[in-house]
């Protein structure tokens, strides 16, 4: 009886050791900015982002969520994630799209909607207080 168990379990030991390379890097991030900079006016209201250059893998999307949060995405695909490509804002403001693939994602949780893609855009930790916004990892 062990033997056979042991034979069902090796081979999926093996079957379940998939492709992991396939991940956005990860790579230091440490953005901060006031909250009455014009250039966050877009965070003002639920549904409002902001593109950030020059932060993360392909850029940051900071956005606020209809339940008034703060996130914060690498704007890197998470769809061949070598390729570096960017993510663009939809005009719904809800989702983004790899144009490379056509993949979309939610800006409320970062999760894919929309084939190939099946792994979420990588997420940073956000904090606030009444002037400032943290972005980091």
């Amino acid at each position: 009886m062990k033997k056979l168990l042991l034979l069902l379990i090796i081979p999926l030991a093996f079957l379940s050791c998939g492709k992991s390379g396939d991940v956005v890097p990860s790579v230091p991030v440490n953005f901060q900015a006031s909250l009455t900079d014009p250039r966050l006016a877009a965070l003002n209201a639920s549904g409002g982002y902001v593109v950030i250059t020059g932060y993360g893998v392909a850029g940051l999307i900071l956005y606020r969520t209809p339940d008034r949060r703060y996130v914060a995405y690498d704007r890197c695909s998470s769809y061949q994630p070598q390729k570096k490509c960017a993510v663009t804002v939809d005009e719904s403001g809800f989702t983004a799209t790899d144009p490379c693939s056509g993949s979309k994602f939610s800006l409320s949780d970062g999760l894919p909607v929309k084939a190939p893609a099946t792994k979420s855009l990588r997420s940073y930790y956000v904090t606030t207080n009444s002037f400032e916004i943290y972005v980091s990892n």
